[in-house]
């Protein structure tokens, strides 16, 4: 009778996920992208927009669960301050947004890579942490 957890969450809105990856990158300091077998990261093009994002996940099960059906993708962690140094800078030098913790909603929440590092800050400035 009780829903899954995992369905509850991948329901939610973007904006919903958002927050969701938020509280949940700031409480495990780890932040989850898929790789192929050569180690290169997935980049999603969206033909329609023309933007092209690094679609990312609070937990090693959503990354698992959004790659499955892809046999050579594997989810792949990112520590927080790696992130902040390395990936961030990387991602706006080369045009490349965010999609937080797409799931099976449409919808999507793309970010650039600063507001991003400046949202995850504030929540980890916050009380609770």
């Amino acid at each position: 009778m009780s829903e899954n957890p995992t369905d509850h969450v991948l329901g939610m809105d973007g904006e919903e996920r958002y927050d969701y990856f938020l509280d949940a990158v700031a409480e495990e300091r780890e932040i989850w992208i898929l790789v192929n077998e050569a180690s290169q990261f997935l980049k999603i093009v969206s033909e329609e927009d023309r933007v092209a994002y690094l679609p990312v996940w609070p937990s090693d099960a959503f990354a698992a669960d959004y790659a499955e059906g892809a046999g050579d993708l594997s989810p792949k962690a990112i520590s927080l301050p790696d992130f902040f140094k390395k990936w961030v800078p990387g991602l706006t030098r080369d045009g490349i947004d965010i999609g937080v913790f797409p799931g099976a909603q449409i919808e999507l929440w793309i970010t650039e890579p600063e507001e991003l590092k400046r949202d995850l800050q504030e929540v980890l400035s916050g009380p609770a942490f």
